[in-house]
């Protein structure tokens, strides 16, 4: 009986040691953290339609003008809201659409010119402007003379500051009489979720706070040394404890 008993014990299969088990717990919890730290990859949302774009001093024009001989001409915006074009002379294009400056210019030249078609684009619009400040590098007013996303115009402005909360970057932008705020998650930019890097349009205003820690250091700098400023010591700390996080390569 003894022996029967024996065989049947060594007939089952042994436990799983321990080592075992703690290899088998320590996969699963890797594969877990993996799972709910990785961000997908997304791509940045399209641009804005620009057909409703208004020229002004001083951008720069593209008029190009068919049949034979063909006239070709980059152009300036001048401060009277004037162009000049050959055979035409001046031309408002200041106020005006770059389809309604070409439709003018039709007008006016097919005195000259039968069947005249004409081409007006803009080739660098410094007439309008974006605006970044907060925990950036250097706070400042930017040209929006071409597409530029979020992380384009933080970058020309010196990245980010240390103290910066790169997950609460909102931009504000002027919808007649209301403004709309648009969230700009940087952090998640920075792990590949482009979702949120927007195209900038004329008047944008994009703000970079600070995290709330720094927020409350800010606030007792103030308190106990009001007559120190406030920005420049903390981004000078910081700067040189960790540098400055730039996002210029995005």
């Amino acid at each position: 009986m003894a022996h029967r008993l024996r065989v049947q014990d060594e007939s089952r299969p042994p436990p799983p040691s321990r080592t075992r088990r703690q290899t088998f717990l320590l996969a699963s919890l890797l594969a877990f953290l993996a799972t709910a730290c990785s961000t997908p990859v997304t791509g940045p949302p399209p641009p804005p339609p620009t057909d409703g774009y208004v020229v002004g001093a001083p951008d720069q024009l593209l008029v190009h003008i068919l049949p034979e001989p063909v006239i070709e001409r980059e152009v300036r915006v001048r401060p009277d809201g004037m162009i000049s074009i050959d055979l035409v002379g001046d031309v408002q294009a200041a106020g005006r659409t770059p389809r309604q400056i070409a439709e003018a210019i039709e007008e006016e030249i097919s005195r000259f010119k039968r069947d005249a078609t004409v081409n007006v684009e803009v080739v660098t619009s410094p007439s309008r402007f974006i605006t970044v400040f907060g925990e950036v590098g250097t706070p400042s007013n930017l040209p929006l003379e071409r597409e530029t996303r979020v992380t384009e115009a933080i970058g020309q402005v010196g990245g980010t500051r240390p103290f910066a909360d790169l997950n609460s970057v909102r931009v504000i932008r002027q919808r007649g009489l209301e403004a709309e705020v648009l969230d700009v998650r940087l952090g998640d930019i920075q792990r590949g979720d482009l979702s949120t890097n927007i195209v900038l349009q004329e008047g944008d205003l994009v703000v970079v706070p600070a995290t709330f820690l720094a927020r409350v250091g800010y606030t007792l700098q103030m308190i106990f040394f009001p007559f120190q400023p406030v920005i420049g010591t903390f981004g000078s700390a910081g700067a040189s404890a960790t540098g400055l996080q730039s996002v210029g390569a995005f």
